[in-house]
């Protein structure tokens, strides 16, 4: 199981929309568009997976951290988040 099941249809639903704008930003390459349109676009993509992964995160630190504040596993789990935001926020 994981912690992400209740925004499984959200995330989904993004992960649909950006490969979609993926798709559109390689049209506009190969359309040869005015380079500052296809950044803009660029942008966009890069703000709706940040998206994507704060509810990820969130979700994570709700479900899955959670649950072991209070095992065996909680150094082991916050050590595990520590390095999640820190390769999330590169």
């Amino acid at each position: 199981m994981n912690s992400y099941q209740d925004e499984k249809d959200d995330l989904l639903r993004r992960l649909k929309k950006i490969e979609g704008q993926i798709k559109g930003i390689q049209k506009m390459i190969e359309k040869d568009i005015y380079c500052v349109d296809v950044l803009i676009q660029v942008a966009a993509v890069r703000s709706a997976i940040n998206s994507v992964g704060k509810i990820l995160l969130k979700s994570h630190t709700l479900g899955c951290v959670k649950d072991a504040i209070n095992t065996e596993k909680q150094d082991d789990m916050i050590d595990e988040l520590v390095e999640t935001f820190m390769k999330f926020m590169k």
